[in-house]
């Protein structure tokens, strides 16, 4: 018989699967990795927030997260730095601001890699609420502003040139981005959460010839990774998020490496 806790990490790493593959296949024609990984690193504060207030966690790092996607936003109108430096500045410095005030405020028994990697064995019945009820709300947003977003993503200048409105459409999916962020960190911890977004799309990418077709293989591999690295976790006591994003690498990896040796034989 398969454990309680066991089944709730499934159950949430299928749900967290399922909401990154389109969300994921966004950030990648959208170049915006980076973007999401500051908005990460930012999340530490979030956990201060709860701390310092006795709040949710989730709240707490949700409305973080919200204010550093719209910081980059504003910073990304100003033109005396380049984007990457600016994102460069806020990825390592709301980290840092993020780790000293949450060791501050919970002493030095403070478990940072708890936070920095997630324990999806600790997750609980109101996780999985968080997970399912905030992630059929964030995908429902996404349906709702895919017809702008998609050409937005794959071709930004054509786009604008037609009249999108880009600025609002990249406001609205930063916080979808801040919102799936908020709910899965607790998950996979904030070095890993974005990388859960990111390496299944990057996978299916090379296989994809439509954008439907692209987020249906990443949904797959996403699930698969799943799969493979709680299997891999429950038998040698591995932590669980790392184990599900170094198995999701492992597919990328061979992903690209497929895709390069059909090229090769083609040309």
């Amino acid at each position: 018989m398969i454990e309680p806790f066991l089944l709730r990490a499934l159950a949430a790493a299928i749900g967290l699967a399922l909401l990154a593959a389109p969300l994921g296949s966004l950030v990648v024609w959208s170049r915006m990795a980076y973007f999401g990984e500051t908005m990460a690193q930012a999340s530490l504060l979030g956990v201060a927030l709860s701390l310092a207030l006795g709040q949710s966690l989730t709240l707490s790092v949700l409305v973080v997260a919200i204010l550093a996607a719209l910081l980059i936003l504003l910073l990304g109108e100003q033109r005396l730095l380049p984007l990457d430096s600016v994102l460069g500045l806020m990825h390592h410095g709301s980290l840092a601001a993020g780790v000293i005030a949450t060791a501050a405020l919970a002493g030095p028994s403070v478990d940072l890699l708890g936070y920095l990697f997630g324990d999806i064995f600790a997750v609980t019945e109101a996780d999985l609420y968080w997970i399912y009820g905030g992630g059929a709300v964030v995908l429902g947003v996404l349906w709702l502003v895919r017809q702008p977003l998609l050409p937005l993503a794959l071709h930004h200048r054509l786009a604008v040139a037609e009249g999108v409105p880009a600025r609002r459409v990249k406001a609205v999916f930063m916080v979808l981005l801040a919102t799936t962020i908020a709910i899965a960190i607790k998950i996979l911890g904030i070095l890993l959460v974005i990388a859960f977004l990111i390496v299944p799309a990057a996978a299916a990418r090379p296989f994809a010839t439509t954008p439907e077709r692209m987020v249906a293989i990443a949904v797959g591999i996403a699930v698969a990774g799943v799969l493979v690295g709680l299997e891999i976790s429950a038998r040698s006591d591995a932590p669980g998020g790392p184990a599900i994003v170094l198995v999701l690498a492992i597919l990328a990896l061979l992903s690209l490496l497929a895709a390069s040796t059909g090229l090769r034989r083609r040309s």
